[in-house]
């Protein structure tokens, strides 16, 4: 695969999406779960995506249960959560593994392309974000920790 364009993924209503919908867009990748200690990030990026997706940038965000089985709703229930609770409208993708056998295949060249801390292609825990610019490049990855508000000067760079 050339760049993120050319992977197909499943919305949380489980239709294909293809990434190539998202072509001359920003990217924020994020793996989400709802019931992690991170999970008030969910206000952060839909802040962040309401300043900024006129101007480009897609939020995508892709739930999943390996870290503490922190995300262990169905997907309606979890598009239920994050509409509820925080008002998410950026697009929410169906559960997906980001480590292991299963990986998702976005999620292997998402990790070949932006390894982590000493190469380490492992995902850490949820909330971990991947910045991909307008051309499709994985630009950053970002710590689980990393607050979406100081992604903005990155992302703004790109737009």
């Amino acid at each position: 695969m050339a760049s993120v364009y050319d992977f197909t993924v499943k919305n949380i209503r489980g239709k294909d999406v293809k990434l190539d919908a998202y072509k001359g867009k920003a990217l924020l990748i994020v793996n989400t779960a709802s019931e992690c200690g991170f999970t008030p990030q969910y206000k952060g990026l839909e802040a962040l995506y309401e300043k900024l997706h006129d101007k480009g940038l897609e939020i995508l965000g892709f739930p999943c249960n390996q870290f503490g089985a922190q995300e262990p709703g169905s997907e309606k229930e979890i598009a239920t959560f994050c509409e509820v609770n925080y008002g998410v409208t950026f697009p929410m993708f169906a559960k997906i593994d980001v480590n292991g056998d299963d990986t998702a295949p976005l999620y292997k060249y998402l990790k070949k392309q932006k390894p982590g801390l000493l190469g380490s292609e492992a995902i850490k825990w949820n909330f971990t974000k991947f910045l991909v610019d307008r051309k499709g490049n994985v630009l950053e990855r970002y710590a689980p920790n990393a607050e979406p508000a100081s992604l903005e000067p990155d992302i703004k760079k790109i737009l």
